[in-house]
């Protein structure tokens, strides 16, 4: 039985080398980062966020003086134990994100904290990308992407990260720091590390001595292999410190730290074409390895039957996947080239053999982009998706081998019949036929002796069918790790496995970096520390802590992120089942404001993880649970007067603007921060706020509905506070001013006063509020819309998506209202009816686009940018466009969210200078406006500019 208590003195003594800030003691941080994507566990004294290699070699120093391990991470991705810790867990994800691209692109410079999507994202327009391609890369961060040797779908042993890396900085535990850039670090190296740089010397004669263990160690690389360390570096390199450089990649954080490094990019074709092949069985799938091979596909990526029933429920999924066969199999392929015609040569070569080939269907290759995103999208959810289909209390364990590749059919049925000797039925097999290297899910809990034991004989079982009867590796790209450690002396024999562990006592003499990853005496470390998956609720149950939806996470940088907020979930549930209740008592205070309060329910993570868990929507039922029946009362009251509320609020505004006409443009913004020390709940006023003008002087062009093509519904925000500083026309009114220029006549009926979509109700939980309000819209709607015969645009994204998601809270009546009303975003608005009539007199030279969420749930992000590019010659949209953490009005309350949330993509574009900011949210444009320093507004008012 596990019971927290926080390490409070390790907080302390670590003040003196970091400030306190950046140091995470509290018990909700501990709990929060214990767990990885894998399945051990273990609690951290602290977690410390660095910001330099000064403060690195500060925390080695202390490390070794407080005999404290250290562990380094960032992505948090790892599937083997090893960004876990016991001591203090350094985490890199915030700070270390400096990326360059060098040499036209054909070299990048990366720090630990770079998201390998991002690094891709960067070079696309040089046609480029870094050769890893792991299925996690985008959230994998390029630390554990160098220190986990990761390869993934297409880049098979050569293009894998040791291969590719061409510069590495590093530090030492010894506190020192080398650059293999830098060529006197080479001389400095020998006179500063002499210990090291004869053991390593010594390593090297060792094996270059023995033809056996060459010829050994050159064989086993011939394959994906990352068991132990990349003891090819001995006969890759002569120089010491070119040989510990590519030691250190792969070596998962137990050598040293990795601050930076430089790699060689590989193109990224931009010709492509892409099939799922379906067949009769994995032994028929496996035959067409060859011959695929042969003709040139880049990627060849097998999914067995089971594996392709974890995600059915998908949408759009192929209608073939859901009527497969028990046995059957796929593969999924990808031939690319620099041109269309040399890949549909390389498809002709490959379609002349099947005939002879046992396929299900006929091959279907698809050049759409979209669909192919989709595809492998399909490929890499299949290991998260295992969460959404495995029984509640289970942990998914994901185990990572390679077999000779003319042998990898045998070695599956094997397998198979491993599973079905200990049990596992629902197990699947997927992975990187091209090389050999499959992996295989199983799912099981570890809540009893048995269940540890059976775990126990397979892994056994599997280690033997691996090593002894088909030669191939236990581990070919997820790193070693825990689970393998025990293991690693079985698949190298004893010779190499002491030249892996003089290594480690020569580099790190106390064991104190990453202790028990690689090299672990212990034979039974691999079921030792496994983690806990308690039942707590559907929506936490579902998630495996994969770790898929941190880099959507507004809140990631300030509190918790999507994965944490279930990861404390759990948490709670086992101190409750233990019987703890003062660490329970003390992690759901910490809760509140971290899991709660600080979530900006934007409901990004779900459109980023494989089985479609909203963290917000679990949020917002969290918070209506925590709602007393006061408040609930309050709230429907509020609901029910929202005209007069309405009015009260535009004339706060008008009262706070005339204050700071009077004392100063931010005295409104001083009042409110003094005072929100003393009243939290306070929110604090924004110098976006401006009133906006009275709805009258809307209605005073009133259009008849029928000569109008579509009732408009100016949201609550727009006729509140719809004007941008600088700007003297409402949102509303150049709404009505462009559908006019266009010959498009809106109408807005005289009662739309009090009128709301209900989402300041929704967002905090207040659901009889909302399904009041949600109501009473749907109710005017029907009547304003002539009982839905015309449609019903918004002019603010995130409205247009809480209204057009409302149905479940609506009465019979209403539901069958709602759904024969047609209610579209401004955005849909102007693509589909304004531009097609309106003449685009000048457009704009250079213009910044922030998509706000609600276009992402809705699809629209395509058409957001499609109206821009008609608008403006240069349309950027930020690679690190995100969330803002505005939430509607949780930026008022809690402004450190929206600042940062806002941090990366603000930095990005104050790069530049654009000739316009657009959104087409309101709240968004103020956050965005705020953290940039430039006004953003409504897309709107380009089309008014532009028209």
């Amino acid at each position: 039985m596990l019971i927290f208590t926080p390490h409070m003195n390790t907080g302390q003594l670590l003040e003196a080398i970091l400030p306190r800030q950046r140091i995470k003691a509290r018990l909700i941080d501990l709990a929060a980062y214990a767990p990885d994507a894998g399945f051990y566990y273990l609690l951290p004294k602290a977690v410390v966020q660095p910001v330099s290699e000064e403060e690195i070699i500060a925390l080695f120093n202390f490390s070794q003086k407080q005999h404290i391990p250290l562990t380094f991470r960032t992505g948090g991705t790892s599937l083997s134990g090893q960004a876990i810790s016991g001591g203090i867990l350094v985490d890199l994800s915030m700070y270390w994100n400096r990326l360059d691209v060098e040499a036209g692109g054909t070299r990048i410079r990366v720090q630990p904290g770079v998201i390998g999507a991002m690094a891709n994202a960067r070079l696309r327009q040089y046609r480029r990308k870094i050769g890893p391609d792991p299925a996690s890369i985008n959230s994998a961060m390029m630390g554990g992407i160098l220190s986990n040797n990761a390869s993934g779908m297409c880049c098979g042993v050569s293009r894998n990260s040791y291969h590719t890396t061409r510069y590495i900085r590093f530090i030492l535990p010894n506190g020192k720091r080398y650059s293999t850039e830098n060529k006197e670090d080479y001389m400095r190296f020998r006179d500063e590390c002499p210990e090291i740089y004869d053991c390593l010397l010594a390593l090297r004669e060792q094996i270059s001595s023995r033809p056996d263990l060459h010829e050994l160690i050159r064989k086993k690389y011939k394959t994906k292999n990352t068991v132990g360390y990349s003891v090819n570096a001995f006969i890759d390199h002569d120089h010491p410190l070119d040989i510990l450089a590519h030691l250190l990649i792969g070596a998962e954080g137990t050598l040293g730290f990795i601050s930076e490094a430089v790699l060689e990019t590989v193109p990224d074709y931009p010709a492509k074409s892409t099939a799922l092949l379906y067949f009769h069985d994995i032994f028929e799938a496996c035959k067409t390895i060859g011959p695929l091979t042969a003709a040139g596909a880049e990627a060849v990526e097998l999914m067995d039957r089971a594996s392709l029933h974890s995600v059915v429920h998908i949408k759009g999924i192929p209608e073939p996947i859901r009527t497969l066969p028990a046995a059957a199999a796929a593969l999924l392929v990808e031939f690319q080239g620099n041109t269309p015609e040399v890949v549909r040569g390389k498809i002709d070569t490959f379609l002349a053999l099947t005939p002879a080939l046992s396929l299900l269907n006929p091959p279907e290759f698809t050049e759409n982009p979209l669909e192919q995103a989709f595809l492998w999208k399909v490929r890499k959810g299949l290991f998260p998706a295992i969460g959404a289909v495995r029984e509640s209390g289970t942990s998914v364990i994901l185990e990572d081998i390679a077999f000779p590749v003319e042998k990898l059919s045998e070695a599956v049925l094997d397998l198979q019949g491993l599973f079905v000797k200990h049990g596992y039925d629902k197990a699947i097999i997927f992975g990187h036929a091209k090389d050999g290297n499959i992996h295989f899910v199983i799912t099981q809990a570890f809540d009893t002796p048995g269940k540890v034991e059976r775990y126990r004989a397979f892994l056994d079982e599997v280690v033997a069918l691996v090593v002894n009867k088909y030669q191939g590796a236990l581990k070919a790209e997820h790193g070693t790790g825990r689970n393998m450690a025990p293991f690693v002396e079985t698949e190298w024999g004893g010779e190499i496995y002491r030249v892996m562990k003089t290594l480690k006592a020569c580099i790190d003499p106390g064991n104190l970096l990453n202790p028990g990853v690689i090299i672990n005496e212990d034979p039974q470390a691999h079921i030792r520390d496994l983690k806990e998956m308690p039942q707590v609720e559907s929506e936490v149950d579902k998630c495996m802590e994969c770790g898929f939806c941190e880099y959507k996470c507004p809140s990631r940088n300030l509190t918790l992120t999507p994965r944490q907020r279930i990861v404390v979930r759990r948490e709670l549930a086992k101190m409750e089942k233990t019987g703890d209740g003062e660490n329970h008592r003390l992690l759901l205070e910490q809760y509140q404001y971290d899991g709660l309060d600080t979530c900006a329910v934007d409901g990004l993570c779900a459109t980023a993880c494989p089985v479609d868990i909203n963290t917000g929507a679990l949020v917002k039922r969290l918070r209506k649970e925590n709602h007393s029946k006061t408040a609930n009362k309050l709230a429907l009251r509020a609901a029910k007067h929202f005209n007069a509320l309405e009015i009260a609020i535009k004339g706060g505004l008008q009262v706070g603007n005339a204050f700071n006409g009077l004392f100063g443009k931010n005295t409104m913004r001083r009042l409110t921060g003094s005072l929100k020390k003393i009243i939290p709940a306070l929110p604090l006023w924004s110098n976006q706020l401006r009133p906006a003008p009275p709805v009258s002087r809307l209605l005073a062009r009133k259009v008849e509905s029928s000569e109008a093509a579509a009732v408009y519904f100016p949201t609550c925000i727009s006729r509140v506070m719809g004007v941008t500083p600088g700007n003297d026309k409402s949102i509303a009114e150049t709404f009505m001013r462009v559908s006019s220029k266009a010959g498009v006549p809106v109408m807005i009926h005289e009662e739309i006063g009090g009128t709301c979509c209900g989402q300041p109700f929704s967002s905090k939980g207040f659901t009889g509020a909302f399904a009041h309000t949600a109501n009473r819209t749907v109710e005017k709607l029907w009547n304003w819309t002539g009982q839905g015969r015309l449609p019903v645009v918004l002019d603010i994204t995130s409205c247009t998506h809480t209204l057009q998601g409302c149905r479940p809270l609506l009465t019979a009546e209403n539901q069958q209202r709602f759904d024969s009303l047609r209610i579209i975003d401004s955005i849909d608005f102007i693509a589909d009816y304004l531009l097609p009539k309106a003449l685009v007199r000048r457009k704009k030279a250079k213009i910044v686009l922030h998509p706000v969420c609600s276009l992402q749930h809705m699809g629209l992000e395509n058409k957001f940018q499609a109206i821009a590019a008609q608008l403006a010659e240069d349309v950027t949209v930020p690679l690190k466009a995100g969330c803002c953490g505005m939430a509607g009005d949780r930026g008022f309350l809690f402004p450190e969210l929206t600042d940062s949330a806002t941090a990366p993509e603000a930095a990005e574009v104050k790069q530049q200078e654009y000739e316009g900011y657009y959104s087409s949210a309101k709240t968004c444009e103020m956050a965005m406006s705020e953290a940039v320093k430039k006004n953003y507004q409504s897309l709107v008012y380009l089309l008014d500019e532009c028209i």
